[in-house]
């Protein structure tokens, strides 16, 4: 993949840049992501927080304690809905985002599925990527 990459809501309102590849990708199964995607999993993207920025537009914080008890952040657009980023309250040095928000989301290559517990009967899961019930404890 290129650096720095770029990505945003569908209406172009919210846009950020990042200037390093990210540390980590994979696909989270728990009903948390899925509400919030409203699919069967969350592609997640995650950098340092260091290396992301905005650069136009502010996101609209919705908070929810997850499973952990932590408080997850997620940003969506306020004028057009789309999801673009989490902020886990237990790692505030990374920024997630999500793989859809990318301007180039075919570079994309997930490392694992998460909170397979989770995952829908109908979701049919990439038969390689290592499974995991929960949060791994790193990645």
């Amino acid at each position: 993949m290129k650096t720095p990459f770029s990505g945003g809501c569908a209406c172009g309102a919210v846009r950020y840049t990042c200037c390093a590849e990210p540390l980590y990708m994979g696909n989270c199964h728990c009903r948390d992501c899925q509400r919030a995607t409203g699919s069967a999993y969350f592609a997640a993207v995650i950098v340092k927080a260091s290396d992301f920025s905005l650069t136009s537009g502010e996101p609209v914080w919705y908070e929810k304690k997850a499973d952990s008890g932590t408080i997850m952040r997620r940003g969506f657009c306020p004028s057009c809905g789309s999801p673009v980023l989490l902020m886990n309250g237990a790692r505030p040095d990374f920024m997630v985002l999500h793989a859809s928000s990318l301007d180039d989301p075919s570079w994309y290559q997930p490392q694992r599925d998460i909170y397979v517990a989770s995952a829908q009967p109908w979701d049919v899961m990439h038969p390689d990527l290592p499974k995991v019930d929960g949060m791994p404890g790193s990645f």
